[in-house]
């Protein structure tokens, strides 16, 4: 008996007539006593076993239950059911695990329909059904090629800290972390925690980003990315936002923001091609439920592509660059803005952008993915290059349809006397920065990088709407279940 996996049953197809096989997986139905859906995980198609009941015990087919774990010997034959190759002739059936159907009928285990909110309730389980499962397939195959991509292109990876007495973006929207007995917490003289006596002998936190250090290693090392998970205690409880999630920065020395558009661009056609390319039948259920889903949706709130035209709109189309400036300019003028249907209206130069008007840009008015540069350097981060007008930094974003920002990036400020005044102006204590400093003190470079939130693009290209529902167990305000 040959062991396969059912992905590579299936794969193989007619070339394996006749031929004894072992598969292994759980029951996803069973009807007429003689025909069962099994699935594996590895992939989104199910594979038919064959039984006659005659050969097989009473008891052992009451046991044949959705959500049952079973291992069957069989022989593969030519199928007769419309839809599929071949399917397995059962000649032996083991039963790995039982499930009660009275229980499995109080979970999402049950053959009917659930709402996403349902189950996300049972994360747990939810990697058994065929959404989730094509989700996390796909989640995979990305993160292999966000790896590859880089390997490919020469980048080394580095592990940057999780625990971290810095904060990168100065929003100050971080997790503590302490060893003190909470209810009993030293203070000093002034009444104020006295983090002297913590395990770190300092204030640390979870990190909200690796770039900081991810720039330090650029300096020795040339093209460097960090892939990990970062942390944001933002009490946003959004489709988009969450409290755990996973970074990609790369950040490269010698680079100016112009070569970071281009690595922009081309790493994301890269990962979205390589999912496109082997997560075909997965795209393809997600393309259908997506299509579904806008059959529901008022007209107003319908996207004109469905999933997989969503996914070659990005290949297929170079990105337009846009300055901030004249980003502003176009939604001065656009129709939402003067016939007031923009939430966030757009009034003069310096507006933060909000999601609104980043779709209205690349769906509306350009049909093609944008990246914006030169912000307003009054909301963007302190490490960005001051441009020579005094008032703009070299930050740049990359908005997709449907999401809108799906990644930041930035030419970092590379000049120590400009670098100590921004930090300065925004209140941050240089000494927690002495070690960043450093970094332009000796040979310092022109150098650059950007993040992406993996979770961001996986809900790109599986068309989910709910950032929840691309990571395997979220973690939002006032839910850290499982």
């Amino acid at each position: 008996m040959n062991l396969y996996s059912i992905k590579e049953l299936l794969k193989k197809g007619t070339q394996c007539l006749n031929e004894k096989v072992t598969v292994q997986g759980w029951i996803r139905s069973f009807r007429s006593n003689q025909f069962i859906a099994l699935n594996d995980g590895s992939g989104q198609k199910n594979l038919q076993i064959v039984l006659d009941y005659n050969n097989f015990n009473t008891d052992l087919l009451k046991q044949l239950t959705n959500a049952t774990s079973i291992k069957v010997n069989g022989v593969v034959a030519e199928s007769k059911g419309a839809g599929q190759e071949i399917e397995v002739i059962a000649e032996e059936i083991e039963i790995y695990g039982y499930a009660n159907p009275e229980e499995v009928q109080e979970t999402i285990l049950q053959p009917k329909k659930h709402s996403l909110e349902k189950l996300r309730e049972q994360a747990h389980l939810r990697f058994r059904t065929n959404t989730f499962s094509a989700i996390m397939r796909v989640r995979n195959a990305l993160s292999f090629a966000i790896h590859k991509y880089f390997n490919e292109n020469n980048f080394c990876y580095i592990n940057t800290p999780i625990i971290t007495g810095s904060d990168a973006e100065g929003a100050g929207e971080m997790f503590t972390v302490t060893n003190f007995n909470l209810n009993n917490i030293p203070k000093n003289d002034n009444g104020d925690i006295d983090f002297t006596k913590d395990f770190f002998s300092k204030k640390t936190s979870l990190t909200v980003s690796g770039q900081l250090e991810g720039e330090a290693a650029a300096m020795g090392l040339g093209k460097i990315y960090t892939f990990g998970p970062t942390f944001r205690a933002e009490n946003s409880n959004t489709t988009r936002h969450l409290a755990e999630f996973w970074m990609v920065e790369p950040e490269i020395a010698f680079y100016d923001l112009d070569k970071t558009m281009w690595l922009a661009e081309d790493f994301l056609k890269y990962c979205i091609k390589y999912a496109i390319d082997h997560c075909k039948d997965d795209l393809v259920f997600l393309n259908q439920r997506f299509e579904d889903e806008q059959k529901q949706k008022p007209k107003e709130e319908k996207t004109e592509h469905n999933l997989l035209e969503k996914l070659d709109f990005v290949l297929n189309n170079s990105f337009v660059k846009l300055s901030y400036s004249k980003a502003i300019e176009i939604l001065k003028k656009s129709k939402p803005n003067q016939k007031g249907k923009f939430k966030y209206p757009i009034e003069k130069w310096g507006a933060d952008l909000q999601s609104e008007h980043e779709r209205y840009l690349v769906e509306k008015h350009f049909k093609s993915p944008v990246i914006l540069y030169d912000y307003p350097a009054k909301i963007k981060a302190f490490y960005m290059r001051l441009n020579e007008d005094g008032k703009t930094v070299r930050a740049m974003d990359v908005l997709f349809p449907g999401i809108g920002e799906i990644i930041g990036g930035s030419q970092r400020e590379e000049r120590l006397d400009i670098l100590k005044n921004k930090i300065e102006d925004f209140n941050i204590d240089e000494k927690e920065l002495w070690w960043y400093l450093d970094t332009r003190k000796y040979g310092t470079v022109p150098h650059s990088g950007f993040g992406l939130g993996l979770e961001r693009l996986v809900l790109f290209v599986t068309g989910m709407g709910n950032i929840r529902d691309v990571i395997p167990f979220p973690r939002t305000p006032n839910n850290a279940e499982f």
